[in-house]
């Protein structure tokens, strides 16, 4: 039956495993619709959300950052599954309601930050947490490869979070575990490989979500190297990363010469062929061609 007007949206609805109204009808009563402006995309199946809290954890005694709740599909998920504390940074106003019945529903372990993602200061956010955070989250597909690479460049190294769960569009999802010689290896798998150990989880369908998106989803989990190697600074690959694959069907010694002035030079003293192309690199080589870079004359 369709909610009545003037009923309480977050007191109507079949009630769950935690007690709150289910998410369809917390949705339909506050009207909210996903915004693709905002990227967002809504998954309303709390067991799936479930599954993607029980891939993160466990969560016992952790802080868990959370970008994106939206109506806090996930959110409820990862209380359930035991998270001691989350803290969730989302821009949209209209699903303060949603969430704050559920800060209500979990005194003190759910504590909501308006704001945009893309300016939080992450440590001083979990500042007093016991231990290193957890990130998981639905992340809004309009920044998801930004806040990912910023979270990948964290100084210092190793960073404030224990664990990556996050889900992407199934494309971006694929880059990042990608291996070399694959149509979708490149920059970001070389940036998340030399950090963490990557592993592509499970995918979604499209109608896991509502709205349904026009493309599939995928979870991604990334754990952190303590001493990613070889060393080199995640800046310098970054540059070296974003020169290889500027242009995919280039040879390394025309790519980097923005970089450097012989650039043949340079592989001869890593080991590569001047006529090698990025995605034929391994990771290792990409790190080993950053260390170099560093100690290499200047221009």
């Amino acid at each position: 039956m369709p909610d009545q007007i003037g009923q309480n949206p977050l007191k109507s609805g079949t009630s769950t495993d935690d007690g709150l109204p289910s998410l369809g009808s917390v949705v339909r009563g506050l009207g909210l619709s996903a915004r693709k402006s905002l990227g967002q995309h809504f998954i309303l199946d709390l067991n799936l959300t479930r599954r993607i809290a029980r891939a993160a954890g466990p969560l016992e005694g952790r802080t868990v950052v959370e970008v994106g709740p939206g109506p806090g599909g996930l959110t409820r998920a990862l209380l359930l599954e035991g998270a001691e504390r989350v803290i969730a940074v989302e821009r949209d106003e209209r699903c303060r309601p949603a969430l704050d019945a559920i800060a209500a529903r979990w005194p003190g372990r759910l504590q909501v930050h308006y704001d945009d993602a893309l300016g939080v200061d992450w440590r001083g956010l979990i500042a007093g947490s016991a231990g290193k955070a957890v990130i998981a989250a639905n992340l809004p597909y309009n920044v998801a490869t930004v806040l990912l690479a910023g979270w990948l460049e964290s100084e210092p190294w190793p960073p404030w979070f224990a664990r990556m769960v996050l889900m992407f569009q199934r494309e971006v999802a694929e880059r990042i575990v990608a291996a070399p010689n694959t149509k979708a290896y490149g920059r970001l798998a070389v940036l998340a490989q030399w950090h963490a150990r990557a592993r592509l989880l499970f995918a979604l369908k499209p109608e896991a979500f509502t709205p349904p998106p026009a493309v599939a989803s995928a979870v991604v989990e990334l754990v952190p190297l303590e001493r990613p190697q070889p060393e080199c600074r995640a800046a310098t690959l970054s540059k070296v990363t974003a020169a290889a694959f500027g242009q995919r069907r280039k040879m390394l010694r025309q790519s980097l010469k923005p970089l450097v002035r012989d650039p043949e030079a340079l592989l001869s003293a890593v080991g590569l062929e001047p006529t090698a192309r990025g995605e034929t690199l391994s990771v290792h080589d990409f790190a080993r061609l950053a260390h170099t870079l560093e100690r290499w004359p200047a221009r």
